[in-house]
């Protein structure tokens, strides 16, 4: 009896295929790159080309300007990603809400931020940001607060930084929140609200718990995204001053198309993909025990 292949193999394999090419093999490549020394020597003769094992991973280690990325990086993301979450859900809820009029058209502006090009919204930033002659500074001016260097400053320059990441990127989550909230059953409002639960109350015990799918979703591709940041230090600090926005992102872009450390900077690439994969299982973990965790006080 001959085996019969199921035709959803055959529409599966153009897609497959290419990603079979362009992902896979790449990454493989990659891995065999990070045990390598591979430089601009390297890609005018393979002589040059050698096998060094770990021994780009234990460089990596004892690199004192990684740590100072990974520092970064992780200031980064555990500000930046509540900030843009919370924003994100507090304008879902009120987008959502039934007095609210035009929200077709406040969902639109608020996205907009996200359809725009990153590097276009660096540049405007970097404007806004202007110590003399910056909005910004020129709005605290009216309150009576004096000018801040806030590209220029180390101790300001990543905080600005993450406000114009949150608002480059709210809209996003605002969008997938809004979904969230569409997809709970108006009768679990009406419940509560038989029962005595308003305002806050509705939104604690109704919303949040309806809503924890979608935090899980959410809190998961802004961590992955925010870990990932260059374009941002690249076009508005070069990951000055003093190193205070370097990201690992950018440290690996200036290994490897600056120095032509190839090989070194593949190392780093899979250093933080293992970081994030690590914390997107950790994260996935917790939430699974939560959700195994037994309801206290319900029948």
């Amino acid at each position: 009896m001959r085996h019969r292949i199921n035709p959803a193999y055959w529409f599966l394999a153009p897609a497959l295929s290419v990603i079979a090419i362009f992902f896979f093999v790449p990454v493989a490549a990659s891995v065999v790159l990070s045990v390598t020394d591979f430089d601009i020597y390297a890609v005018a003769s393979r002589v040059n080309l050698r096998f060094v094992g770990v021994g780009n991973y234990v460089r990596l280690l004892g690199e004192p300007l990684f740590w100072v990325a990974l520092k970064n990086t992780l200031y980064f993301v555990l500000v930046g990603g509540p900030l843009s979450v919370g924003l994100s859900l507090g304008v879902a809820v009120l987008l959502s809400a039934k007095l609210v009029r035009f929200r077709t058209v406040f969902r639109t502006i608020f996205f907009l931020p996200v359809v725009t090009t990153l590097v276009a919204v660096a540049v405007v930033f970097r404007y806004v940001y202007h110590p003399r002659f910056g909005l910004l500074n020129y709005a605290l001016s009216l309150i009576g607060i004096r000018p801040i260097d806030w590209l220029g400053d180390p101790n300001w320059a990543m905080p600005a930084i993450i406000l114009m990441a949150v608002w480059k990127n709210f809209g996003f989550n605002m969008v997938i929140f809004i979904a969230g909230l569409q997809s709970i059953p108006e009768r679990l409002y009406e419940a509560a609200d038989i029962d005595g639960a308003h305002g806050w109350a509705q939104f604690r015990y109704v919303t949040l718990p309806m809503l924890a799918p979608t935090f899980l979703f959410v809190a998961i591709m802004t961590m992955i995204g925010y870990f990932q940041l260059f374009a941002e230090p690249y076009v508005m600090t070069q990951g000055g001053p003093a190193h205070s926005t370097l990201s690992i992102v950018l440290f690996m872009y200036q290994q490897g198309f600056r120095w032509w450390n190839m090989g070194y900077a593949a190392a780093i690439a899979f250093v933080l993909f293992t970081i994030i994969l690590s914390l997107t299982v950790i994260t996935m973990q917790l939430r699974g025990r939560q959700s195994a965790l037994p309801n206290v006080g319900t029948r």
